[in-house]
């Protein structure tokens, strides 16, 4: 069973929320529209948070025309702001600056395109790029619909050229959008949604393009447009969408990497002094990584809480919320992959005791489960047939009950026909599995090397064939590469 994360109630306790909710004393705001297609009915204005959430702000009723003003006596928050309408209609988008006395007007049919906006130069600019951006577009689809209607050499040669010609107008239209603006937010907010441009890519040793160094390249610039200073992004969904992107697709999903990597942001954010995109920052890596996809990786959640949250570098108000992260840390620091397991005190059905560290196997499964576990009961026939085609094969299988009584435990083994397992039970019942292994739900499945070091960690039991497989194909290529090696030299 999945709990809440511990990080979700850091969010409240550090400040962040309080400070995004947070309202400074000026004139007010007042956004009046006009949407045809929409009537009858309430629309919200909320602003992002993240990519995936926004928080509502005010709401306004449509009339049979489609008018609606949104209206308050206190400024919002600056950032990216959405209309939301009921789910059959299209959201719209605005930038909330200091500017917050505007009008639009707009269609269902299609929102951008037929923007009008009255009274926000930001707003203007933020629909103007947009509009333009929609023509090239609509040009470039024209062009590839001409080109799949011509097969000949000279045809083809001619549509390639209008292309890379739209293409260059493209990036002709956003250097001189970006130069007349170069103060205005959406610009700021475009820049950094964009990818960087990649120069020519130079050859390698073999005479072709690098494609290393163009990997590197894009990644030494991914942030070179955002700005970790400005307090806006985070209500806009880029901060979020970034930082997914740097950390899970173009970073290496093991500890030593995403650590140096997560690094790296904090320390931008630091530089920014701004506190709002520290703080969402470091909560945000941490939080992907408490409970994370890729098995092996929960060492960064460890990382971050040790050199942020209890160095104080992520305030948190709350110090039992604190405490309970810390108990969470130091019960999953001795179970992280690399980490040998501690040996389990259990013993066999007859009480006798089980030497774990002299179990002979190149891989050692260590099922902790509870007999009466809804889970553990569902993923047991595929623990036996595991068992069952993996046993005398370099494999074996230790499954430890962490709970309910000896005759619960035996039953268990015997309806799931578990015989083939090594089977063990704590009689004295002085182990504590939350702690010592972090057994905070079940079941928890860990594979171990033949040295009983941990390769994975609360891995998925439906997974465990599959990961050992790869752990035995990943050997097979080392040894291959090896061989290479030594004949070579």
């Amino acid at each position: 069973m999945r709990k809440i994360s511990l990080l979700f109630m850091v969010l409240l306790s550090c400040g962040l929320t309080p400070l995004l909710w947070a309202q400074s004393a000026s004139e007010g705001y007042k956004i009046t529209g006009h949407i045809k297609g929409v009537k009858d009915t309430t629309c919200i204005l909320a602003h992002y948070f993240g990519s995936t959430q926004y928080i509502p702000k005010d709401t306004a009723r449509v009339d049979a025309n489609g008018n609606m003003t949104f209206e308050g006596k206190k400024s919002l928050p600056e950032g990216l702001y959405m209309v939301v309408a009921p789910i059959k209609y299209p959201y719209i988008q605005f930038l909330m600056t200091n500017n917050q006395q505007f009008s639009f007007e707009t269609d269902t049919a299609n929102v951008i395109s037929a923007m009008k906006i009255n009274g926000s130069k930001e707003n203007e600019l933020f629909y103007t790029y947009q509009q333009q951006l929609g023509k090239f577009n609509e040009q470039a689809q024209a062009i590839n619909a001409e080109k799949k209607r011509h097969n000949d050499t000279a045809s083809i040669a001619l549509v390639n050229k209008r292309m890379a010609d739209l293409q260059q107008k493209a990036i002709e239209y956003r250097t001189q959008f970006s130069k007349e603006n170069p103060t205005s937010f959406a610009v700021k907010l475009f820049k950094a949604g964009a990818d960087p441009e990649i120069p020519p890519t130079p050859k390698a040793a073999n005479g072709r393009p690098d494609s290393s160094w163009t990997f590197t390249y894009y990644k030494k610039h991914y942030w070179d447009d955002f700005d970790f200073s400005d307090e806006r992004f985070i209500r806009t969904q880029l901060l979020q969408a970034k930082i997914v992107r740097y950390i899970t697709e173009l970073t290496v999903q093991i500890p030593d990497s995403l650590i140096k990597e997560a690094d790296f942001l904090v320390n931008k954010a630091l530089a920014g002094k701004n506190k709002e995109i520290k703080y969402y920052t470091i909560y945000y890596i941490t939080s992907q990584y408490e409970q994370p996809k890729v098995v092996g990786t929960d060492g960064l959640f460890v990382h971050m809480f040790e050199k942020y949250y209890q160095t104080g570098v992520m305030t948190v108000s709350d110090s039992s919320t604190l405490k309970k992260i810390g108990e969470r840390v130091a019960s999953m620091k001795p179970n992280l992959a690399g980490k040998i397991l501690v040996s389990p005190l259990i013993s066999d059905t007859l009480q006798r005791p089980i030497n774990f560290s002299a179990i002979q196997a190149d891989y050692t499964v260590v099922y902790f489960y509870s007999p009466t576990c809804g889970h553990c009961r569902e993923s047991a026939p595929m623990l036996q047939k595991f068992v069952d085609t993996y046993k005398g094969k370099g494999i074996e299988v230790v499954a430890i009950a962490i709970d309910q009584s000896p005759k619960e435990w035996k039953s268990f083994i015997k309806e799931f026909k578990l015989g083939k397992a090594i089977n063990g039970y704590d009689f004295t019942h002085k182990t504590d599995y939350y702690h010592t292994y972090d057994v905070f739900t079940t079941p928890t499945v860990n594979v171990l090397d033949k040295h009983k070091r941990i390769l994975a960690h609360r891995l998925p039991a439906a997974q465990i064939e599959d990961f050992i497989q790869f752990q035995q194909r990943q050997q097979v290529a080392k040894k291959v590469i090896t061989t290479i090696k030594a004949k070579r030299s």
